[in-house]
């Protein structure tokens, strides 16, 4: 297909073999421009219920359609086909016991198991793009964000460019002396550790498709590309809450929790009461859970079965 400025094509490609002998295969577009410029990496689906980033994927094919475009724009909207064929959010167990968590795999081994076989053939595309756009979404519980890599100047101001408030500085480059092991292996991480700027929208809900959330991300989209020049058109701008020193909210008994008249987005004290775990057998409350610091509340476990040490939220600082 080929357009005003731009030509398109699309290519299975062989992500690892099952033991059947069949091809674990997804769907690379490519969109060329007709004039030089960056090449853009997106993909989606890396977790296999947050279904809303391949739904930003199509509405963008629709908008290039006819759309003169500099450089060239890849998009994989089903990074992981083995976990949302299967329904879940991260790799099947019985397929590779080890590794489960493609996020956690970056940049993956070609001689390893077979999801970080799937990853280390991803990467082979994703790390010769100039820019890296990984579409997540946080579930209904997390307030919409875009995370960035902190002292990655060019990773800020794309986050800044996608316009979904706030943008959140997380993580360290890989290998880096102060990276966080909750970081470790991020595709986001990994691409500034190769000097390529990233970012991670998440967008609104799970397992579901909200317009609202498809059209927010579509417009960041295009946002992105004109701030790059690979889109005509003047971007727009503003100035984004940044949201730095993000903590986590901890339960010290198990049960069942249930939160208090707190909801994302809301700025609260520290002490603050964020829910309670009660005793499903007794009725007893076993811990009223407290925020550990003050911030907006970015995330929170609406009601849940908990076990002792598990996180029921998060906090963070806005500037």
């Amino acid at each position: 297909m080929t357009g005003t400025g731009l030509t398109h094509s699309q290519e299975p490609i062989r992500l690892a073999t099952l033991p059947s002998g069949r091809d674990v295969a997804t769907t690379v577009h490519r969109y060329e421009g007709t004039g030089s410029g960056p090449t853009i990496y997106l993909q989606a689906l890396q977790h296999g219920g947050e279904v809303n980033g391949a739904a930003v994927l199509r509405r963008l094919h629709e908008r290039l359609q006819g759309a003169s475009l500099a450089g060239e724009v890849i998009a994989v909207p089903v990074a992981n086909p083995l976990a949302f064929d299967h329904r879940v959010y991260m790799g099947p167990t019985r397929l590779d016991a080890i590794n489960t968590n493609m996020n956690r795999l970056w940049p993956g081994d070609a001689d390893g198991t077979l999801m970080e076989r799937m990853v280390d053939r991803l990467w082979t595309i994703a790390a010769d793009a100039d820019a890296v756009l990984d579409l997540h979404t946080g579930g209904p519980y997390m307030l919409t964000h875009t995370r960035f890599t902190p002292g990655d100047e060019r990773s800020r101001e794309l986050a800044t460019a996608m316009g979904i408030d706030p943008i959140v500085a997380d993580g360290k480059p890989e290998g880096s002396d102060a990276q966080d092991a909750e970081a470790r292996g991020k595709l986001r991480a990994v691409a500034a550790a190769a000097d390529v700027p990233a970012i991670t929208p998440e967008l609104a809900h799970s397992r579901e498709i909200v317009d609202d959330s498809v059209a927010a991300g579509l417009e960041g989209l295009v946002n992105v590309f004109r701030s790059l020049d690979v889109l005509g058109g003047a971007p727009s701008s503003h100035d984004p809450a940044v949201a730095s020193e993000k903590t986590p909210i901890f339960t010290d008994e198990s049960g069942l929790f249930r939160s208090a008249d707190v909801a994302v987005g809301d700025h609260i004290a520290a002490g603050a009461e964020i829910g309670t775990v009660f005793d499903p057998s007794t009725y007893a409350d076993r811990q009223t859970v407290d925020a550990p610091t003050s911030g907006m509340v970015l995330s929170l476990n609406r009601g849940a079965t908990v076990v002792e040490g598990e996180s029921v939220g998060s906090i963070v600082q806005v500037d």
